[in-house]
């Protein structure tokens, strides 16, 4: 298999995640936000994508299945071995591990665009508690998986390759932005978190079948942290709540020659 084959393929994944996704997309209100005076004042509208539809399990879904059916399947352990083979030569003596790192960056981005400014469709509580939610799936899915299929790895013994983890959580986080911010900024996050998919074949660390489910489960635990948010808004009252107020005041002391920023958050 050539390996431009092998990139436009991954290519066009997720160009079609992104645009299956985007069919997903509501329409609901953003935020409405007023900056003044250093003080954000956030007021959420309800916001529809926590609302459980049997239509979003569909993508996550096929990508599971698909990769699970690779764990045995013969003609498929051949497009591994090809696609391994494949790496291999063009990874040569220089592995590049950054993937270790670019994982989170989706889940960090997703608590931390809010306060610089960018409309969320919840406030940042709720959001907490969708992504402690969504990432407690993503580890629960990811090690029964396994420790049920025990599939070697390509680069050692070790019989923990499926799914891979590292997939499934930049693609928890990246499908957390797209539900949050929207699409465009969805794909900014879709396009990291395939970049991480291509980098863990790339440093021979899993096999083709491993990142499609790895991919499957992190999109799967995102929808579920939201499916769960209307349990939260019940139990801890969050709907009574009418605003979110965040005040961030710059202090200078003379004294020291200091400047310093003072961040008050309230809900």
């Amino acid at each position: 298999m050539n390996i431009n084959k092998l990139v436009e393929v991954l290519m066009t994944l997720g160009l079609l995640l992104v645009q299956i996704c985007g069919h997903a997309q509501n329409t609901s209100q953003p935020i409405n936000s007023m900056l003044t005076d250093s003080t954000l004042v956030s007021t959420p509208n309800k916001a529809k994508c926590s609302d459980f539809n049997a239509k979003q399990l569909i993508l996550p879904g096929v990508l599971i299945a698909v990769g699970s059916f690779g764990v045995h399947n013969k003609a498929f352990k051949n497009l591994n071995t090809d696609i391994k083979n494949e790496m291999d030569k063009l990874r040569g003596n220089h592995a590049f591990h950054a993937d270790d790192y670019i994982q989170y960056l989706p889940a960090l981005t997703y608590l931390t665009f809010g306060s610089i400014g960018i409309k969320s469709k919840h406030p940042l509580k709720e959001c907490i508690a969708v992504e402690v939610t969504a990432y407690i799936t993503m580890a629960a899915l990811t090690n029964i998986g396994k420790y049920s299929f025990k599939e070697r790895r390509p680069d050692s013994n070790a019989r923990n390759s499926f799914p891979s983890g590292h997939t499934a959580t930049v693609f928890t986080g990246a499908e957390l932005m797209r539900e949050e911010y929207g699409l465009g900024i969805g794909v900014g996050a879709y396009s990291v978190a395939i970049g991480v998919a291509f980098l863990r074949l790339y440093n021979n660390r899993h096999w083709l079948n491993d990142v499609i489910a790895g991919a499957g489960v992190g999109i799967l635990s995102a929808r579920i942290g939201y499916w769960m948010l209307p349990l939260y808004q019940r139990w801890f009252k969050w709907n009574n709540t009418p605003a979110e107020i965040v005040l961030i005041s710059p202090a200078y002391d003379p004294t020291y020659h200091s400047f310093s920023i003072n961040l008050a958050y309230s809900f």
